[in-house]
């Protein structure tokens, strides 16, 4: 657990101690407190402040939902074309993540998606090959995961 959240932790007790009440709504001020005392303190801690890391993972997840409810719609509206015209497809992503986490995060991402599948990740952790229910620009699609997926999931891990 990062020195942050335990110095944030140890900042909500005090204050619970302080104010002899012992209720969750006194931790969660003294919680924020502290929140508010590691951002003002933040250059006499080494590492970077932990709540930037906090919002990027909300904006990840904000991302997910937003692509969620687009790629949802654009399956509605090729479901209910009265002549399919698709052109199905396997493309390969080459991928700049490095750990097995950050793949993996990737990975279940795009498989998450309607319209898309992550089918394998290459020996080398270099590409995911990548199947998909339309693909018009397989350098679009590329170009649409490693700005969106990929970019937001470096920001939180990194």
């Amino acid at each position: 657990m990062p020195l942050q959240i335990v110095i944030n932790i140890i900042i909500a007790i005090m204050w619970m101690f302080l104010s002899e009440s012992y209720e969750f709504s006194t931790f969660v001020v003294g919680y924020l407190l502290g929140i508010g005392l590691l951002f003002v303190l933040q250059r006499f801690i080494p590492d970077s402040f932990y709540m930037k890391r906090v919002w990027k993972f909300i904006k990840l997840i904000l991302l997910f939902v937003r692509e969620l409810v687009l790629s949802n719609l654009d399956i509605v509206k090729l479901v209910y074309k009265p002549k399919l015209d698709i052109e199905p497809g396997i493309f390969t992503l080459p991928i700049d993540l490095r750990s097995n986490f950050e793949i993996t995060l990737l990975a279940n991402l795009i498989t998450l998606t309607p319209g898309t599948l992550s089918m394998a990740v290459s020996d080398d952790h270099t590409k995911i090959y990548i199947h998909a229910m339309d693909i018009p620009d397989v350098e679009k699609s590329i170009t649409d995961i490693k700005e969106t997926f990929e970019k937001a999931i470096m920001e939180v891990t990194r």
